[in-house]
């Protein structure tokens, strides 16, 4: 009788299960309503401890910073997305991962996803704000608040330099644990426990779990 072949499905079911589970439609909200998540269960797709958390954790708090951004492109009426601090961005994260060891090639790939996740939470809302004046930022363009909006979204990029550093040395970090075939299982965990403790809702988790698809390699 032949015995089936057993294969290590941890990376491959856990990120089956985050792809399901993450997949969330609905208004875009600041919060959402916290669901019951089998956090738990999660867990064990690995080791106790691993240095993977603060990666998914800071990637939360960066993308915390997609509605002040937002709302200063409200209003001011600057488009979402802007080449010129992007490159700046990237060229700032490739000469960071240089210095703390980390191949940029891998940095910048996983950065290139922190940026168009935070984009994407940026067009809903400012799709929601435009068939929602009242629940907008506020009116705009507002020519007299535009010294206002631009100091808001130069506190919000210093905001996400800050992160960025951060997310950088723990990506630096956790170079051992992204390369274990437990990567994917500790993601889904960690995103599962931000998801509940922020209660975010299901686009704003969904960003979330796109700002980290690169940092497993596949």
């Amino acid at each position: 009788m032949r015995r089936p072949v057993r294969r290590s499905v941890h990376r491959p079911l856990a990120l089956t299960a985050a792809a399901l589970l993450l997949a969330g439609t609905g208004p875009v909200t600041d919060v959402g309503a916290a669901t019951a998540v089998p956090v738990a269960a999660a867990r064990r797709a690995g080791p106790p401890s691993t240095r993977l958390p603060p990666v998914v954790e800071l990637s939360a708090r960066r993308l915390a910073t997609a509605r002040p951004v937002a709302a200063a492109k409200w209003r001011t009426g600057g488009p979402v997305d802007d080449p010129v601090r992007e490159r700046q961005v990237l060229d700032t994260v490739a000469r960071q991962a240089r210095e703390r060891g980390v191949e940029p090639a891998v940095a910048l790939r996983i950065f290139r996803d922190q940026i168009e996740a935070n984009k994407d939470i940026q067009r809903a809302l400012l799709r929601r704000w435009e068939t929602d004046v009242p629940g907008a930022p506020s009116a705009r363009p507002d020519l007299t608040d535009l010294t206002g909006a631009r100091a808001d979204l130069t506190e919000a990029r210093a905001e996400i330099n800050r992160v960025n550093d951060a997310l950088v040395r723990a990506i630096a970090g956790s170079a051992r644990d992204r390369a274990a075939p437990y990567c994917g299982g500790v993601l889904l965990a960690s995103v599962l426990r931000v998801r509940a403790e922020r209660r975010l809702d299901g686009p704003y988790t969904a960003a979330l779990s796109r700002s980290l698809r690169s940092v497993c390699p596949s």
